[in-house]
């Protein structure tokens, strides 16, 4: 049985990014918001869900060896992605901010939330050049709708809560990963499977 058997079947397709709203939010940081983004997003969900070999892995923190709360897939820019609309996804977003970012998206990351007990903490993609320069980091989001948080790592900047899922799209850029936090936190309501893929340039991590 499906797990979005509920849900309207329509066809998997990208919509046009000139859609795409930009937000400014301090220090040079800002994101675009595309929701729905790809249509037909649940089939891509049980695709994804299914084939990916994904992974579970552990990390020490502070004394104690803990499992990270989500499971994870990593494509470096050399491998295939491992679905088809995922390779025209990168190619679309590359087109739109290549006069902007300057080099293409490269590599794609993929977490599966299984349930609202699966988490990411506050952090900045900071590894690699993310940590000095302006770059670019963007998610599309698959599966029921988590939501997003970024905060600023100085200053009292509002707050700000994406609710994304289902085909949505948000890039975070400019000094983002740098003067901003942002995190998936746990829930305790009943929140259902989601997916998230990351597109980001070389060595941006």
């Amino acid at each position: 049985m499906s797990l979005f058997d509920s849900a309207e079947a329509s066809p998997l397709r990208l919509r046009s990014l000139a859609a795409l709203r930009r937000t400014e939010l301090s220090d040079g940081a800002w994101i675009d918001l595309l929701p729905g983004w790809l249509t037909g997003s649940d089939a891509l969900f049980e695709d994804l869900a299914e084939h990916v070999p994904w992974r579970a892995e552990r990390r020490k923190m502070y004394d104690n060896v803990v499992s990270v709360p989500r499971l994870l897939a990593f494509y470096r820019e050399d491998e295939p992605l491992p679905h088809p609309v995922l390779a025209a996804a990168r190619e679309a977003l590359g087109a739109h901010y290549a006069e902007e970012l300057g080099e293409p998206f490269t590599t794609a990351g993929l977490c599966l939330y299984r349930d609202g007990r699966d988490s990411v903490a506050w952090h900045g993609d900071r590894l690699g050049r993310g940590s000095s320069h302006d770059t670019m980091v963007a998610i599309l989001s698959i599966g029921e709708p988590r939501p997003l948080l970024l905060r600023p790592r100085y200053g009292d900047a509002p707050h700000v809560r994406l609710p994304l899922g289902h085909g949505d799209l948000v890039v975070m850029g400019g000094s983002c990963q740098r003067t901003w936090d942002h995190a998936i936190p746990k829930t305790a309501r009943g929140a259902g499977p989601r997916i998230s893929i990351q597109f980001r340039p070389h060595n941006v991590g």
